[in-house]
């Protein structure tokens, strides 16, 4: 058996001992948050509720998660090897991107907040499919067309339904039903790394039935309309502040002040700013990190025969699945550290696997250090998600959310912008990433409060 098989396995078994351990019945082992919410009295109506909520939410989040992970692995091969584009231009696509959701994330926010995460995230299934069918059509400006589409989708996704959920979260009280914010995004991250498992196999047998890399794409569309149907069929809407504010104030300062409300709560409060600071520099490093591991492991292979990229991403996918129910059982199951806490840690782990695949040139070790970093990924999100559910106000959950992906992008295009060929270069952007990360988690450590 091939290493990458054993090393699959191996982290699929640990996956494995961390669900017992999590949804094992215990005697007398449940975090303290747990045994006080079992202390209070709970209706039935009231856990029926919040299971139902639980569902609907995560049926949908799981479809338009499977939407982007079927498209994700091909994406670069479909305009590289289908299409037959230059690398430059193949770049200039990725860009095009990251620059979409850069300028798109300042208004999707507001435009959310004010007419409706609901809606947003309608137009999210809408504009994601466009972006999937614009592979259809092998022309220049319609793959530019497509990659804004799916920058402004980025951006959708990443604030407006997670600004929902949380929204929701807070309305329908949902703690008093026994339903903790960290474990359901614990729960979140951890359904994510299944699917991403499932959709890159997936992915990959389309890709071998139809003999052509648009199926993902058209796949992904499929599943984007029947979440959109789920959407629309069973979701509530929720608004910002701004929505109100437009009831009671003319249409021309209602244009400007939800905003500069977003704006001032993100300077005013350090622990938003630092918020935004970690995920600019940890999610940047993990963007430029998909960029780079494949020619990091070939450059430690050296001339062997290729590298089974299919299985090495089901790896990562693994790590990511380890990292999350290592989450649920730190912090929601026994309740050992705060996510403050473990974010630091993580910021500190994850610079140190990046920086240890420069000096050691081993295939191995290097496979390891990034199955370091993807646990740290599945860590990261959970604690990131409930840091925020707790600091920022849900009047303007979607602007702020949206406001913090602009400097991330802006890091990922800057970086791109500079890439160049080479070790030199790949070495270069880890060294500088996992600095950065160190100082994040010096910062986190003294500026934010739990």
């Amino acid at each position: 058996m091939q290493f990458y098989d054993l090393a699959f396995l191996s982290l699929i078994a640990g996956c494995g001992v961390l669900s017992y351990q999590q949804y094992r019945k215990s005697d007398g082992e449940s975090a303290p948050e747990e045994k006080s919410l079992t202390q209070n009295t709970v209706t039935p109506r009231a856990k029926a509720e919040a299971a139902q909520f639980t569902r609907l939410f995560l049926a949908v989040y799981c479809l338009v998660m499977a939407s982007d992970w079927l498209q994700g692995p091909y994406v670069y091969s479909l305009y590289k090897d289908q299409f037959n584009l230059e690398e430059r231009i193949v770049g200039l696509l990725f860009v095009t991107g990251f620059i979409s959701g850069a300028i798109s994330g300042y208004y999707v926010g507001q435009f959310a907040d004010k007419h409706g995460r609901k809606t947003a995230c309608l137009i999210f299934c809408i504009t994601y499919s466009l972006g999937c069918f614009s592979t259809l059509v092998p022309s220049l400006p319609v793959l530019f067309c497509g990659r804004v589409l799916g920058g402004l989708s980025t951006s959708i996704m990443y604030s407006c339904f997670e600004g929902w959920m949380v929204t929701e979260y807070h309305k329908r009280h949902l703690d008093e039903a026994g339903m903790s914010l960290s474990g359901l995004f614990g729960i979140m991250t951890t359904m994510n790394s299944v699917v991403a498992i499932v959709a890159g196999v997936f992915s990959e047998w389309l890709v071998r039935m139809t003999n052509t890399k648009r199926a993902p794409f058209m796949a992904s569309a499929g599943l984007l309309s029947i979440a959109f149907w789920l959407i629309l069929a069973y979701w509530t809407e929720n608004y910002g502040d701004s929505h109100t504010e437009d009831a009671t104030s003319s249409k021309s300062s209602s244009a400007t002040v939800p905003a500069k409300n977003a704006l001032k709560t993100i300077i005013s409060d350090k622990r938003i700013l630092t918020l935004g600071l970690a995920s600019c520099f940890f999610e940047g490093s993990m963007y430029l990190f998909v960029f780079f591991w494949t020619p990091a492991l070939k450059a430690a292979r050296g001339e062997a025969s290729p590298l089974p990229l299919g299985m090495i991403f089901a790896c990562f996918m693994a790590s990511v699945m380890l990292g999350s129910l290592l989450f649920n059982l730190l912090i929601t199951k026994y309740a050992l550290l705060t996510p403050l806490t473990l974010l630091t840690i993580i910021f500190a782990l994850s610079s140190s696997a990046l920086v240890v695949t420069i000096t050691l040139k081993s295939e191995i070790l290097t496979f390891w250090c990034f199955c370091l970093f993807e646990m740290c990924v599945g860590m990261y999100f959970p604690s990131m998600g409930t840091l925020k559910g707790r600091f920022v106000e849900d009047g303007v959950r979607a602007r702020v959310y949206g406001i913090l992906r602009i400097p991330l992008n802006i890091f990922v295009v800057v970086a791109l912008s500079l890439m160049k060929e080479g070790e030199v270069y790949r070495n270069q952007v880890f060294l500088t990433c996992g600095g950065l990360l160190v100082v994040t988690s010096g910062i986190f450590h003294w500026i934010v409060q739990e």
